[in-house]
């Protein structure tokens, strides 16, 4: 059973994440890994691996990464991969490159895998990869500019460079998947397993 003193540790710094867990009343702590990302994927893409196994990989490195050191805690590791016509799209470097972003996004469809790794005992033990179809409006370049200067802050870490959550639903015509996929975790598919564990109840 997950309690205060024996929390699920989150093994992302992610904001959304965390408050997804919270709001759910998830016992959780959170431990962001420290692994050099930016390599594995790279060494990932250069093997030709697909946005979906890069998600998979990411997310189980983080979760193996933080487990490693808490091996008696359950450890749960997320990623999330865009890509549009089969290119994977990073976070945003600066505004310039949000811009960019949404430029290459407008009026297409793209495709979010959100990927979490459950590690306990040195090994995975549960995994989920959720797949999410959005298509975007056509967006004039000057509201592409404005949107991208008043929302840096809120966006900068978006993989997309919008917060469904937020104004950047008006940029969504239509959205093909699970909304807490979008979000970067598959909430309702992880909260089913922690409850089939004993670790929740209802």
């Amino acid at each position: 059973m997950l309690t205060v003193e024996n929390p699920l540790l989150l093994a992302s710094g992610s904001e959304i994440r965390a408050g997804l867990l919270r709001n759910a009343g998830v016992p959780f702590k959170t431990m962001p890994a420290r692994i050099d990302e930016e390599a594995l994927r790279q060494s990932l893409r250069a093997e030709g691996a697909t946005p979906r196994d890069l998600s998979d990989a990411l997310a189980e490195a983080k979760a193996r990464k933080v487990s490693a050191s808490h091996p008696e805690s359950l450890t749960l590791g997320c990623d999330q991969i865009l890509s549009c016509d089969g290119e994977v799209l990073d976070k945003p470097d600066n505004q310039d490159s949000a811009i960019r972003t949404l430029s290459a996004l407008s009026g297409r469809t793209h495709h979010l895998f959100s990927a979490a790794v459950a590690y306990q005992h040195g090994k995975p033990i549960w995994r989920h990869i959720g797949h999410v179809r959005l298509t975007m409006v056509e967006l004039p370049p000057d509201y592409i500019r404005s949107y991208v200067s008043t929302y840096w802050d809120e966006i900068r870490h978006c993989v997309g460079c919008y917060r469904l959550e937020a104004e950047g639903v008006r940029l969504i015509s239509h959205i093909d998947g699970d909304y807490f996929h979008v979000l970067g975790l598959p909430l309702t598919e992880l909260l089913t397993w922690l409850r089939l564990r004993g670790d929740i109840t209802p």
